[in-house]
């Protein structure tokens, strides 16, 4: 004969197995919205737990945990564990993940004003870039990423991009002719090596040292340190500073995550965003210098172009088929 249970233990094993379901006793992140409640934020980045925006990450994280008396804790997933960057901003979308360190290339099938970032030539140097993100324009841009679920706290400094490539040294713009250059999905970017008269080949960032290894595609565009940590300069040995785009970096954070905060672990984590700007863009420049070192002891050739003005007029029909951006283009030009 089957035993009625007793309510009272019936009772007493429901409330248990409540407090031990996520979410569901103030736990690691479901008590978000609730004074006091300790809270665990998952970010992301594909880069190595050295690599400077996975530094800066850490400054962000070891600043929230203290302004939050240990209440707040962010865990770093680094080297792409957690996807690559289109998977990422996905997830972190979703609140899968809560913040993204992500560039702004691959954002811009979610964001498309954020496109004009990828534009080349769109800076004059490293200053007028951090006068613009720094200013009213780049504090628009991020405002734009509400409407792809993602809250923007701020940029990071992910230098200029430059082309390599496996066959030949890039001495002026007719040397792309050709070239199979592997570049992010990102429309813009398409366009600028079209212009270029090379052949984009659009590829995840973890698939390009096996695609140059084995002649797939014969080069690519990345920062210094980005060419350096993923050894591509063991597999494409001509690098020419071209320096044809600027794209910055940005830390994201998931809106569904964000809304869930309590306005002061708002304010915890946007200062602490802000706070690591600088610490991070440190870091850039000593690595930046360390990474150009650092190839051409591996044997890479680095090289300025013979014909900047060539790059440039190039460039220039890139323009004309971003109408819809004209206006901002124009801003961030004369901004000083």
């Amino acid at each position: 004969m089957r035993r009625i249970a007793n309510p009272a233990c019936a009772l007493l094993a429901t409330a248990t197995l409540l407090l031990l379901l996520p979410g569901c006793g103030g736990g690691e992140s479901g008590g978000a919205g609730q004074p006091g409640a300790t809270i665990t934020l998952k970010a992301a980045d594909v880069h190595p737990t050295n690599y400077p925006t996975v530094q800066g990450l850490q400054f962000m994280a070891d600043r929230v945990k203290e302004k939050s008396g240990g209440r707040i804790q962010i865990k770093i997933y680094a080297s792409g564990v957690l996807g690559d960057e289109k998977s990422a901003i996905e997830q972190t979308q979703q609140g899968a993940i809560d913040i993204n360190r992500v560039s702004c290339s691959p954002l811009a099938e979610f964001c498309p004003k954020i496109a004009v970032y990828s534009l080349p030539y769109l800076f004059r140097d490293d200053e007028h870039t951090w006068q613009v993100l720094g200013g009213e324009i780049g504090q628009e841009l991020l405002d734009e990423l509400r409407a792809a679920k993602l809250v923007g706290l701020c940029y990071y400094d992910a230098g200029a991009r430059s082309f390599y490539n496996r066959e030949h040294p890039i001495k002026t713009v007719d040397d792309l002719n050709g070239l199979k250059i592997r570049v992010q999905p990102n429309k813009v970017m398409i366009d600028v090596v079209q212009a270029m008269g090379a052949s984009p080949t659009p590829m995840s960032f973890s698939e390009v040292y096996s695609a140059l290894q084995t002649g797939v595609i014969d080069g690519a565009e990345n920062n210094p340190p980005s060419y350096y940590e993923t050894r591509h300069f063991e597999v494409a040995g001509y690098y020419t500073l071209d320096e044809h785009t600027r794209v910055p970096e940005v830390i994201a954070v998931s809106l569904r995550r964000w809304d869930s905060l309590s306005e002061e672990d708002r304010g915890i984590l946007r200062e602490a965003a802000v706070a690591s700007v600088d610490f991070q863009r440190e870091k850039w420049a000593e690595y930046v210098e360390e990474a150009l070192a650092k190839v051409a002891e591996g044997g890479a050739e680095v090289a300025q172009p013979e014909d900047m003005a060539g790059f440039r007029e190039a460039a220039k029909a890139v323009y004309d088929q971003y109408p819809n951006l004209s206006d901002l283009i124009k801003r961030i030009q004369a901004a000083k």
